[in-house]
């Protein structure tokens, strides 16, 4: 596998406190223990330095809620967690990304679990140029399952990080990792994607 730094670019999804976060609003549904147990945060922030280094866009997808949820729907149960954890609210810890931007990389705010729907993404990643797409955060069965999709449904290569998504258990991950997305992305680790970019 060969990544164009030039045409790729890496989504870190919803790596925020709250998600993945010891003290987060999930931290109890295992999502915090199996981001620890597996390095993803570690993981994450590799890759997007190595994408820094390497000249390729990094752009961070955040789940952004306003204050008291008053602008969410709550016609799902993903969606309902949310509000009644008062998780991921705009100007609070929780909703505070643990892989820090760096300048020059992009901010997509979002509300639906895929990072496309109703946010300026697409717009974004053909404005730079971008052809391919790596992803990686949390959590993996949700946001970042269905952002590859989506980014797959939109005309873009997809890789998808296996040792840098997270979810809240490992048979959630096996599900989205090694049935789900087996069709729609490239399943690489991150020392294959460093690699791909060119950087070791």
């Amino acid at each position: 596998m060969r990544l164009d730094p030039k045409t790729t670019a890496l989504l870190v999804i919803d790596l925020q406190n709250d998600t993945v976060g010891e003290e987060g609003a999930f931290a109890e549904s295992g999502a915090a223990a199996f981001a620890r147990e597996h390095g993803v945060v570690e993981q994450a922030t590799r890759l997007a330095d190595a994408f820094r280094a390497a000249g390729a866009q990094v752009i961070h997808v955040w789940h952004i809620d306003e204050p008291g949820h008053v602008d969410s729907t709550r016609n799902a149960e993903l969606y309902r967690s949310i509000a009644d954890a008062d998780a991921l609210v705009r100007g609070t810890w929780g909703a505070e990304p643990v892989v820090t931007p760096a300048p020059g990389d992009v901010i997509v705010e979002k509300q639906r679990m895929s990072s496309f729907n109703s946010t300026t993404l697409d717009t974004k990643l053909r404005g730079l140029g971008a052809t391919t797409v790596v992803c990686c955060g949390a959590w993996t069965n949700w946001a970042v399952e269905h952002t590859c999709r989506d980014a797959a449904d939109h005309g873009y290569e997809v890789v998808v990080v296996t040792d840098a998504t997270a979810t809240i258990s490992e048979e959630f991950q096996r599900a989205a990792l090694d049935y789900a997305l087996t069709t729609v992305a490239t399943r690489a680790t991150a020392d294959e994607v460093i690699a791909a970019v060119g950087l070791e």
